[in-house]
């Protein structure tokens, strides 16, 4: 038997792997998979059948930026007029209070998130509105998350004040890249002393746990430039790096037209870019945190993740634990034991359906038991490289999983032994392509995710 060397088992991955279109697993089924025969009285009847006490998780969509930037891939769009906005805040308090009256009146929010978008586009007056809904019908844990993405231009002291005074407590600045050349070519200008203002400014109003969002595989980025990123952000120290591949699907986002295609890294550039990352961040002391979340260790992220209490969700890597998520706002996903359930897309339609019944659902898909068991593997795979088949064998057949978990055992991406799947550390990059072994919508329909790197 020829034993092959890290690198050249590195090389075989990535010309095998690395280009493969496959789900980022941040919920399973995912959302490719939802279908339209879910209701509003489905998700009326869900709502009502939350169990009263319970904690849950609330997420907040702001579909709305001041520009959009080439590289975007997020439900949003430009917005100038403030009326438009102010519509928008007064549809999601419409939908709060729908919500509010269908479920148990002791329920508590764990975690609150926002996204966009720039949920900041609707000033503080309009995050207290919201806010003052959700406190009608929902009360806040005293450890209650509260975070929000950020858009540093668009951040001053008052405002960092503000967000404090309205109880935010984490913050995701959008930084993605701090090369000026590569700014101008994603069409988003943010020099890195305004980075540095925001931080200072969100950290002096009293709100210290900031996380930075960074993308590789962007036009233009070498190693050079990726060594400058990671320079940077060690420098102005975020609690958390998320940082995640360009993924480039300009037949589904029209901005992205914009991105000059000549210039994008190739797969094995991306490769080379993600792993430098990767080395960088965890020698300057940062736990990696599964394939694209760096945190200090001592951040809550890290300590869940040593203790395989991570879990992962629509915003990738938490420690978020709630048995359910209630989506509000166009777009928005709500999870359920046996349902996910979203929100239409289109902003005025969804205003209109809030303003008609109150909720606008309009997709979905419901979680069967197969679905929770299979989720359970690729969530562990992708939150720890790791899982035990044995338990799960008595409720399913891996016939067909095995025979293709033997073929990348031999080419070193895991070890099966005895029904144990374990990444290698070589493999550790590709999990998504053994997560999706376990995927068995993936075997009835081709769709176009992001590459695996």
């Amino acid at each position: 038997m020829t034993i092959q060397s890290p690198s050249i088992l590195k090389q075989n991955f990535i010309d095998r792997y690395a280009g493969r279109n496959v789900p980022r697993y941040t919920s399973y089924p995912t959302a490719a998979d939802f279908h339209n025969n879910l209701t509003s009285e489905d998700h009326r009847l869900r709502l009502k059948n939350i169990a009263p006490k319970s904690r849950i998780s609330i997420y907040l969509h702001v579909p709305f930026c001041q520009q959009l930037c080439h590289y975007c891939g997020c439900h949003t769009k430009v917005v100038r007029r403030q009326e438009v906005i102010d519509g928008y805040v007064g549809s999601l308090v419409k939908e709060i209070e729908t919500i509010g009256e269908l479920v148990p009146s002791d329920l508590e929010i764990g975690h609150l998130s926002w996204g966009g978008g720039t949920p900041s586009i609707i000033g503080a007056a309009g995050i207290r509105r919201v806010m003052e809904a959700l406190q009608r019908y929902f009360h806040a844990a005293d450890d209650m998350v509260h975070a929000m993405e950020l858009d540093p231009r668009l951040l001053d002291a008052a405002f960092c004040r503000d967000l404090f005074d309205i109880g935010v407590n984490r913050t995701s600045l959008g930084v993605q890249d701090f090369n000026p050349h590569i700014q101008k070519a994603i069409g988003r200008i943010q020099p890195v002393e305004q980075v540095q203002k925001a931080i200072a400014d969100l950290r002096a109003a009293g709100i210290e746990q900031v996380n930075f969002d960074l993308l590789y595989g962007l036009p233009y980025q070498g190693l050079k430039e990726i060594a400058f990123n990671c320079e940077e952000t060690l420098r102005l120290s975020p609690d958390r790096i998320a940082c995640f591949g360009y993924a480039h699907l300009p037949e589904r986002k029209a901005n992205q037209k914009l991105i000059d295609e000549k210039a994008l890294p190739q797969t094995q550039e991306r490769f080379e870019q993600a792993a430098f990352i990767s080395e960088i961040l965890q020698q300057q002391g940062y736990q990696a945190i599964g394939i694209d979340h760096f945190a200090k260790a001592d951040d809550q992220l890290a300590i869940a993740a040593r203790e395989k209490r991570l879990r992962r969700n629509f915003q990738g890597y938490t420690t978020d634990n709630e048995p359910v998520l209630i989506g509000l706002g166009a777009s928005a996903i709500s999870t359920f034991s046996d349902a996910y359930i979203q929100n239409i897309a289109d902003i005025k339609s969804y205003s209109h359906a809030i303003e008609e019944q109150g909720l606008a659902s309009f997709r979905g898909i419901e979680v069967t038991a197969e679905d929770r068991l299979r989720g359970e593997i690729i969530s562990a795979l992708m939150c720890h490289f790791c899982i035990d088949l044995t338990p799960y064998e008595k409720d399913l057949s891996f016939e067909a999983e095995k025979a293709e978990l033997d073929n990348l055992e031999k080419e070193g991406l895991i070890s099966f032994y005895h029904n144990y799947i374990e990444m290698t550390e070589a493999g550790r990059p590709f999990v998504r392509i053994v997560a999706a072994i376990f995927d068995i919508y993936r075997r009835q329909k081709k769709q176009g995710f992001s590459r695996a790197i």
